[in-house]
């Protein structure tokens, strides 16, 4: 698809001793195991048992592999599951990168910022004919996804350029920082959830870059939770933060190009700003379908269980209930040590949610809330990501701990992450989930034909 601007819509043998022919009967045999032995006249029917005993046996083998449970994430099968998604470093590489030619740039990266040959984006452009890679911006967990604290400003050992945090001191690029530069780039796998860091970071980036007159490319990447679920509320208008830098219900369904179009246009950034788009995605893809490999965005979002999950259950950690981390599955365990699991998994499994079960668990965390302290609670198992609604989940548990332990689980708290007093409030009153999912409608309503207007892909 190539670059999107705001003007346009738009990679020597031993000897073999004989056997005696007496030694194996294999002849013999053979119309046993021949399936189209009717066709080959010089074999021996088999008995009327063993056609029965075969008949039962494949069978057998069909139904098991028909009602055999299918992992979540099982790739598609259709033609378009083939087709390999180009990320936007791809595409800036089968285009020789033509964009950035006669360029001074910063990359804004981590971990997650590697080409289809699994080479660094940072290394790439360092390499890349006719570009000048001269600085490095690191955005929350650092450069290489480690880190749980403020990021410090360091060097990257392999090109020996400076890596500026955008997690510390200071969490916009400043001019200093700036200075010398033409361009930035953004290359890093979102996660999907308004409250997740780097799309704010990627705001903050492209405010500096519209302040300091230089160009800024998004190299886009896939929304991990598929681009067409919506959901959760509207965040509050005065609810703004760095966990929350625009007006977005929690799950969007927007690329980082998409959302950095909406950034621009809606805030009136005046940014000079061009997206080098993805090619092969389509909107209905879940991450599995897409080829790429999956690579955890920060440490406690290792798999893609755990990204799907993610939203509904950290809303709740403000709460006072341990996500899991901590342990070895976060955010496929939650608990607290006053939480008693059975109780709380039967309390679950009667509201009935689509896409996920639940089960009794006991765990230890070894860090972050609760660490050292026997934790009772549920496991949390995703079964269908398709009818899976995060939001609905997470509002049935916290519903369910407002209900069986009105002392100790703190519901106003989640208005933290939720960013809607509206639907805090409403928990708090005991109003059903499926009225407050209603209440949400005409607000996303609205979204969808805002976001309509950013949308790349099909």
């Amino acid at each position: 698809m190539g670059v999107m601007t705001e003007s346009t819509a738009t990679t020597t043998a031993p000897k073999i001793r004989p056997v005696a022919r007496e030694a194996f009967r294999v002849d013999a045999c053979i119309p046993r195991l021949y399936i189209a032995h009717g066709r080959m006249p010089h074999n021996k029917t088999p008995s009327p048992m063993f056609r029965s005993c075969f008949l039962i046996v494949m069978l057998l083998a069909f139904f098991l592999a028909a009602t055999s449970p299918r992992p979540p994430f099982a790739a598609a099968s259709s033609p378009l599951a083939a087709l390999s998604v180009e990320t936007g470093i791809d595409v800036l590489e089968a285009e020789n990168f033509a964009p950035l030619r006669g360029m001074r740039v910063g990359i804004i990266t981590n971990q997650t910022g590697v080409d289809s040959r699994g080479r660094r984006t940072i290394d790439v452009l360092a390499r890349a004919p006719g570009v000048k890679l001269v600085a490095i911006f690191s955005p929350e967990h650092g450069i290489a996804g480690r880190i749980d604290a403020d990021v410090p400003n360091s060097a990257d050992p392999a090109t020996h350029l400076p890596i500026f945090s955008l997690y510390g001191e200071t969490r916009r690029p400043t001019p200093e920082m700036l200075r010398n530069l033409d361009a930035l780039v953004y290359d890093i796998q979102d996660a999907g959830v308004r409250f997740y860091t780097f799309i704010t970071t990627m705001g903050y980036s492209l405010e500096a870059a519209a302040q300091n007159h230089i160009a800024f490319f998004v190299l886009d990447r896939p929304d991990p939770l598929g681009g067409e679920i919506i959901e959760g509320p509207m965040l509050d208008p005065a609810r703004t933060s760095f966990t929350a830098y625009f007006p977005l219900p929690i799950r969007y369904a927007m690329t980082p190009g998409e959302l950095a179009r909406m950034f621009n246009a809606v805030n009136r950034l005046h940014a000079n700003l061009h997206v080098i788009a993805l090619k092969n995605w389509r909107r209905s893809e879940f991450y599995a379908s897409t080829g790429l490999p999956f690579i955890p965005p920060s440490p406690n979002l290792r798999t893609m269980n755990e990204d799907f999950l993610y939203p509904g259950l950290e809303i709740l950690q403000a709460g006072g209930v341990s996500v899991g981390r901590g342990t070895g599955t976060p955010f496929e365990i939650l608990g607290a040590p006053w939480i008693r699991g059975g109780e709380l998994a039967a309390e679950l499994d009667r509201r009935h949610i689509p896409g996920v079960r639940f089960s009794p668990a006991r765990f230890t965390p070894d860090a972050d809330l609760y660490q050292g302290q026997s934790c009772e609670g549920v496991s949390v198992s995703l079964t269908s990501p398709a009818d899976f609604r995060s939001m609905r989940m997470g509002l049935e548990i916290a519903a369910a701990l407002h209900r069986l332990y009105p002392d100790s689980f703190h519901l106003d708290k989640t208005i933290l992450l939720l960013g809607s007093q509206s639907t805090v409030d409403q928990l708090e009153r005991g109003v059903p989930v499926s009225e407050i999912l209603a209440g949400w409608a005409p607000a996303l309503a609205q979204f969808r034909v805002l976001r309509a207007k950013y949308l790349l892909y099909n």
